[in-house]
């Protein structure tokens, strides 16, 4: 049995418990594990340690307790939405430069601990919202220029890159923003779908490494 590791922040923590890995939230990481687990029953096992609130710094610093000790076999990863949204909260963000470095020193940690480890990088997004729509340009901005330094993250170490953005966008000629992210961030039901949805295509490409 082979083991999935979901890491990030508070989108992929929805709400998981912290004693076990017996309950791994009510986001994304549930509809993949329902799917998978559903259809291949006996092929994985799914741990998930997002974080409310984590930014790529803070996941740097449980790099080897919530990554390399998990042994995963395959990995994803979404991070990045905190380190533009703490600037806008607490003056406490983390600069797009600074974010690129932080997050290639904990993947090349992880490949370097965990050579046979596949893994893929979701991308941030944001759409307008409660807590994004008061500086809507600039934010929307920074989150773009994070995204760009995973796809480029992805294509440097030769990882799958999950797009999330522009599938949100396309939703938003269904439905309102608010009918796929609550307050601009942080998924609906509706949202964790398509994140899962993508998720999925994701995990395709990385069997097929």
């Amino acid at each position: 049995m082979k083991t999935i590791l979901f890491q990030g922040d508070s989108i992929t923590d929805a709400g998981r418990t912290r004693d076990s890995d017996r309950y791994i939230g009510s986001g994304y990481p549930m509809l993949v594990s329902a799917e998978l687990g559903h259809e291949r029953p006996d092929d994985f096992f799914f741990i998930n340690r997002g974080i409310g609130g984590n930014k790529v710094t803070d996941l740097y610093l449980r790099v080897r307790p919530d990554i390399i000790h998990l042994k995963p076999d395959y990995m994803s990863v979404l991070v990045g939405i905190n380190d533009v949204w703490a600037e806008y909260k607490r003056s406490d963000g983390v600069e797009a430069e600074k974010y690129h470095t932080i997050y290639s020193m904990l993947l090349e940690e992880v490949m370097a601990a965990l050579p046979e480890v596949r893994i893929m990088l979701l991308e941030p997004f944001a759409l307008p919202g409660t807590d994004t729509g008061e500086h809507w340009d600039e934010f929307y901005e920074q989150v773009r220029l994070r995204a760009a330094k995973v796809r480029l993250l992805a294509e440097t170490y030769g990882l799958v890159f999950v797009p999330l953005q522009d599938r949100f966008n396309e939703a938003m000629e269904r439905a309102p923003s608010a009918h796929w992210l609550v307050d601009g961030v942080h998924p609906t039901p509706a949202g964790h779908r398509i994140i899962q949805m993508e998720w999925m295509r994701g995990f395709g490409e990385l069997e097929k490494k």
